[in-house]
């Protein structure tokens, strides 16, 4: 921000990335995006994975979850809850009987937002 009075300075044919660098970023960008996800699909033939590595990523979106929402639930401002009245944690616990009686993703959801809106309003937690 600028303050009273002050003018901004503009140097003519600067700034912060010219064209050049801007499009060899891009385009060394799209060539390592391309690499990296077409890596399979650019062999004649299909590679076989080990059994151990085909069990291993069986559980991988399982451990990406608890990796995303553990952290969000159990800490505050990076650290662990320090007391159990916290609407996260029944929440967590009330989409997680919701999911283990009925199975449905949108349920889970709505009953998690459910809970934490009404712990957060009507106790004021």
């Amino acid at each position: 921000w600028l303050a009273a009075g002050q003018q901004r300075q503009v140097v003519s044919g600067a700034s912060f990335v010219n064209t050049v660098d801007g499009l060899v970023a891009v385009l060394g960008l799209v060539v390592i995006t391309v690499v990296t996800r077409g890596f399979f699909l650019f062999s004649d033939r299909q590679m076989a994975m080990p059994r151990w590595l085909e069990r291993g990523l069986r559980h991988a979106p399982l451990a990406a979850l608890v990796a995303v929402v553990a952290p969000e639930v159990l800490l505050t401002q990076g650290q662990l809850l320090e007391t159990w009245r916290d609407p996260r944690l029944f929440a967590l616990a009330a989409a997680t009987l919701w999911y283990a009686w009925r199975r449905t993703m949108l349920g889970v959801i709505v009953t998690g937002v459910t809970v934490m809106f009404a712990l957060r309003q009507g106790l004021g937690w």
